[in-house]
């Protein structure tokens, strides 16, 4: 069974503000559902979503392939 969130249990879950959650709505940078006026959270969704946003660390090795030179 899916687990929806509010809105103050997903900003809990992010380590967030409601205020960001709120932006990440308005600018449709998040899946959400809208459920009467209440908007919800799918677990799922949100876990795909902090797993797109995962920016990997610099190291010598993505600089020199970014750059296009031979390790």
């Amino acid at each position: 069974m899916q687990k929806y969130l509010s809105v103050r249990e997903t900003a809990a879950y992010l380590n967030t503000s409601e205020r960001f959650v709120r932006r990440l709505i308005a600018e449709r940078r998040i899946a959400f559902h809208h459920v009467g006026r209440h908007v919800r959270f799918a677990l799922s969704d949100l876990d795909e979503w902090l797993l797109a946003s995962r920016v990997e660390p610099i190291t010598t090795t993505t600089v020199r392939r970014h750059l296009g030179q031979v390790a």
